[in-house]
């Protein structure tokens, strides 16, 4: 279990507002004001998705450095949608995720660095089934 919790509370900027407060860290949550929230912040989908775009950067970043290869720069793009599932009843989420690669490499190093992309922490957590235990504190 993470040492530190993510503490989110509503800021009272609004009906969706919240504060996110992360080790020392301090950040806004909210949703667009076209789903009644006042954008004072990502949406927590947003959220999620720099939480992957981040994780993705990062160990792809890892690898390349400890492989020795001549990557400079690492951007993601990522897009969410709710999409029909194989029963054609139920939803499930797509995450399309565009990985920018600069610098000297090869295809092959290329290519690899696209796998490594699907082992990123988040992206291994987003593929499987989570547990969430709700308390009253």
């Amino acid at each position: 279990m993470s040492e530190n919790p993510v503490t989110v509370a509503e800021s009272g900027n609004g009906p969706y507002a919240q504060s996110i407060t992360i080790r020392h860290h301090s950040m806004n949550a909210d949703e667009s004001e076209t789903l009644g929230g006042h954008d004072t912040g990502p949406s927590p989908y947003e959220y999620l998705m720099a939480g992957l775009g981040a994780c993705t950067a990062m160990t792809i970043r890892m690898y390349a450095t400890n492989s020795g290869w001549p990557l400079e720069k690492i951007s993601v793009a990522i897009r969410h949608d709710k999409i029909a599932a194989a029963d054609g009843k139920s939803k499930i989420d797509r995450f399309d995720r565009v990985v920018h690669l600069i610098g000297g490499l090869t295809d092959q190093q290329r290519a690899r660095l696209l796998e490594i992309a699907q082992k990123c922490p988040v992206s291994q957590t987003l593929q499987r089934s989570s547990l969430v235990l709700s308390s009253l504190g």
